[in-house]
């Protein structure tokens, strides 16, 4: 297994920001302040590059709907047959006698699976909704 080099760079903080920094590595378990500052290099680049629209991205899309509501489970259905291609899998889960949860597993261009979490989310009936992305791991190092 090749091990991966590593660049060294120095930052300048403003002085109340380096005990939160600390803080916030003592927190969250790192080992040293280079991984949280690497973690959070990473998250940015994430949320960067999923508002480029041919970047390949992976995700969930997370629904809550009343399915009581008229066509809303057809609706939502038939969205995700038009694109069966970006949508990996889907979990539904029964919140009470009229709420519905449902995750999408999403991968594919950025500009794609943005359209479709806004035409699920924006669908009549769907209470609230959103779209959580990742990268595919491709393009980060560790």
């Amino acid at each position: 297994m090749k091990k991966e080099t590593v660049t060294r760079l120095s930052v300048s903080l403003p002085s109340g920001l380096l005990p939160q920094l600390d803080e916030m590595v003592r927190e969250k378990g790192y080992n040293n302040r280079s991984l949280a500052v690497a973690d959070m290099i990473r998250d940015r680049l994430v949320e960067h590059r999923q508002q480029l629209g041919a970047e390949e991205i992976a995700g969930t899309i997370t629904l809550v709907y009343d399915h009581h509501k008229q066509h809303v489970q057809a609706t939502l259905t038939d969205i995700q047959h038009d694109h069966h291609d970006a949508i990996i899998t889907t979990t539904h889960v029964h919140l009470d006698h009229h709420n519905c949860l449902e995750v999408l597993v999403v991968r594919g261009q950025a500009a794609v699976v943005k359209k479709i979490a806004d035409e699920l989310i924006s669908s009549k009936g769907v209470k609230h909704g959103k779209l959580s992305v990742t990268t595919t791991g491709k393009d980060l190092p560790a």
